[in-house]
């Protein structure tokens, strides 16, 4: 991807919340992972059981994708909401 301007050295950053053994957290990441070279980001992945706080907060939602605004998506990849989301940060 090309950028240019005041964000073209910004690494986009995304992070899924998600579990072991959740089949909606390994589709989401699997969707992403397959998204299309142009769409250049970094990928975290937060396993939530392993923090009492991000649990309690994400429980009963993972996989949440999010980005540094906010939630993008959860359960399932929202296609239109994350490339506009990357379509706002390029």
């Amino acid at each position: 991807m090309f950028r240019s301007g005041p964000m073209a050295n910004k690494q986009v950053v995304l992070t899924v919340y998600s579990r072991e053994g959740c089949h909606l957290c390994d589709e989401m990441l699997e969707e992403i992972q397959a998204l299309p070279a142009r769409t250049q980001f970094s990928l975290e992945i937060v396993d939530v059981d392993g923090d009492d706080e991000l649990r309690q907060r994400f429980d009963t939602l993972v996989p949440v994708l999010m980005g540094e605004e906010g939630e993008i998506c959860h359960y399932f990849l929202d296609h239109a909401a994350v490339n506009a989301y990357l379509g706002n940060i390029r």
